[in-house]
């Protein structure tokens, strides 16, 4: 399967990723499993919730997040990759209140009942710009007045004024899409987009960010 957006560095194929849980263990040195725990617990999840993981991969997030929700609730998660559509089922389709749909995030999509919560994590960052206004609609239609979009990525920064330790692997890991990512007040774009109310809770020297907006 060829890449929607050949520049993007979120569309993990291949070997990459079918085995993007240990890569990422990995190449975090193990910080990882716990930065990604302590994020899941910020969105602040209710029993009962529902709750729609876009992008959702291997569906290792999805697990934690079914740890606060209980047995009640209800979690969909999409992704567009084949690949992770069979590890995630592998990993989460014992669960009665999870279920997973291929489906791309960037094309209009409408839900049968709205959400509580929506999360993405460290996808949005990977899109040309118009095309995360896209996405972003799209969240804001799937969930309820009053619901809550959580998106952990990128905070807003200078990479000219960023320590060398963390520019260097930024700069060689990163796809283009990242450098105007961080560059834009993100606050303000989804004002402009209907979202109210927000919330910060950063990591990694202020350089990721779980932004917490409330649909209005």
């Amino acid at each position: 399967m060829s890449k929607i957006y050949p520049d993007s560095g979120v569309e993990v194929q291949g070997m990459v990723a079918r085995h993007y849980d240990t890569i990422m263990n990995v190449m975090s040195f193990g910080l990882y499993p716990r930065f990604i725990r302590s994020a899941v617990a910020a969105m602040d999840i209710e029993p009962g919730q529902r709750i729609l993981d876009l992008g959702c991969g291997t569906g290792r997030n999805t697990l934690l997040m079914r740890r606060h929700l209980g047995t009640k609730g209800h979690i969909l998660g999409m992704d567009v990759s084949e690949i992770m559509e069979k590890q995630y089922l592998k990993n989460c389709s014992h669960l009665e209140n999870v279920e997973f749909r291929l489906q791309r995030a960037d094309v209009e999509f409408s839900l049968e009942e709205p959400f509580d919560k929506a999360w993405m994590s460290f996808v949005l960052h990977g899109f040309p710009h118009q095309v995360r206004l896209r996405v972003i609609d799209n969240i804001f239609n799937n969930l309820k007045p009053g619901g809550v979009f959580c998106l952990l990525d990128f905070a807003e920064f200078s990479l000219a004024q960023m320590p060398l330790v963390y520019r260097v692997p930024f700069k060689a890991i990163e796809c283009k899409y990242a450098f105007d990512f961080i560059e834009r007040d993100w606050k303000a774009i989804f004002r402009e987009h209907g979202f109210v109310e927000f919330e910060e809770k950063f990591w990694f020297g202020n350089y990721v960010r779980l932004l917490k907006a409330r649909r209005g």
